[in-house]
């Protein structure tokens, strides 16, 4: 209870109410929820539970918990996450993901960790390198998976589930429930009991107010200044830009900041020191514009506050 008290947890979400209970009961699950709903911690207090009545990692185990996440941005949430409320058990967890040092990940999961948050292809390139295995798993985790499909990432989740105990306890989280998901559901899961939270199917989100202003090219980025002088006229605002390639990115970037606008930029070419360090920016408000591609379109939810304003180029 300390641990909750700490992190200032008052009262369950939806989807945490209905499954807590089950990912206790052991389970297989499949949640549908958006993103924001509270489902990393509806599986990361049930994975911290069942970490705690299994035997005490021995030299050369492998994790105890899988979590498989599409991006690095979302793996670090996660792996912060599991962190906070498993340090009280002294539960260790790692988060494997590319883009950074290979060496201080090994380190970890060499020294043993009970929690291990990866992506497929990190993972895939530790499991054959014989830096990790998955023996002593038991509890598997799938977080947006549909995600993970669209990234064309099912031949690495089927080659690291083909590794991991049958009698092993599976949740699979989604934001939509397509037939490639269900598939998945059902050649992995046993059993399985699903939980729905809003619809099956990705829709606006109608707390936020959503403006289209159609305009020639070469309009765009005298409407994008009128906009932004708009919207940072409050000082503490925060916007973030999508664009659709590095190359704009960039220019977009140096751009305002030529013109005295405090901006950064992240894209799939940043150095992941690089794209922490612009996040930190952001969430600190040093630098309250953010231009972004798709790839920074997950794993931003901490970044944003409420008061945050958002523009689409």
């Amino acid at each position: 209870m300390d641990v909750l008290l700490e992190q200032n947890f008052k009262e369950p979400t939806a989807i945490q109410s209905q499954g807590f209970p089950l990912a206790l009961s052991g389970r297989d699950m499949v949640g549908i929820a958006q993103t924001g709903s509270g489902k990393t911690l509806a599986y990361l207090l049930p994975a911290i539970v069942h970490i705690n009545h299994q035997p005490y990692l021995e030299r050369g185990d492998g994790p105890i918990c899988l979590v498989l996440a599409p991006t690095r941005e979302l793996a670090q949430q996660v792996q912060q996450v599991a962190y906070d409320y498993g340090k009280s058990s002294r539960i260790k967890s790692t988060c494997v993901y590319g883009g950074a040092p290979k060496g201080p990940q090994i380190r970890d999961l060499e020294r043993g960790v009970e929690i291990c948050i990866a992506t497929p292809g990190r993972l895939i390139d530790f499991l054959e390198a014989g830096k990790t295995n998955l023996r002593r798993c038991t509890y598997l985790v799938l977080d947006e998976a549909d995600r993970m499909l669209d990234m064309g990432f099912e031949p690495q989740i089927r080659k690291i589930v083909d590794q991991i105990r049958p009698d092993r306890q599976t949740l699979m989280w989604s934001a939509t429930w397509p037939k490639e998901v269900r598939q998945l559901a059902e050649d992995f899961l046993h059993d399985y009991v699903q939980i729905n939270i809003g619809a099956l199917e990705l829709s606006a989100n109608h707390n936020i107010l959503q403006i289209v202003d159609v305009c020639m090219e070469n309009e765009k980025d005298n409407k994008l200044i009128q906009l932004m002088e708009e919207i940072m006229a409050e000082k503490e605002n925060k916007t973030i830009i999508f664009v659709e390639t590095k190359k704009r990115c960039d220019e977009l970037t140096r751009r305002m900041r030529r013109d005295g606008w405090p901006a950064m930029c992240i894209h799939g070419d940043k150095s992941q020191p690089e794209r922490d360090w612009v996040l930190s920016e952001f969430r600190s408000g040093k630098a309250p514009i953010l231009i972004a591609t798709d790839v920074a379109s997950r794993g931003l939810a901490d970044a944003i506050s409420t008061n945050t304003g958002m523009q689409t180029v």
